[in-house]
């Protein structure tokens, strides 16, 4: 498979994990700061094994990653995901924009 190719299918890869709601929502949270998961379900207002399931999946795609403080996971943005001027992160094949 060429480079270029590889390229689409992990922008298309990404784009069928952003295309849910809830996981839209998450990044648009982790724009502006790190957030442990007590902090996102209680603005999200999901159960916490709905919510534990998409960020799996998020960190699963490279969209997110944690890190442990004591017993509390904290999530942010994963470091190819680039914060761009306004509420747009740069995927690196597209850039997304949240109003």
């Amino acid at each position: 498979m060429k480079n270029s190719s590889k390229k689409q299918v992990n922008c298309v890869e990404k784009l069928k994990v952003l295309a849910d709601e809830t996981r839209l929502a998450v990044l648009e949270l982790l724009i502006d700061s790190p957030k442990h998961v007590g902090e996102m379900n209680a603005i999200l207002g999901l159960e916490q094994s709905l919510l534990s399931h998409h960020l799996q999946v998020l960190r699963r795609s490279q969209l997110v990653v944690t890190s442990r403080e004591g017993k509390a996971v904290l999530y942010r943005l994963a470091p190819e995901v680039e914060v761009t001027t306004g509420k747009a992160l740069n995927l690196g094949c597209c850039v997304l924009c949240f109003n």
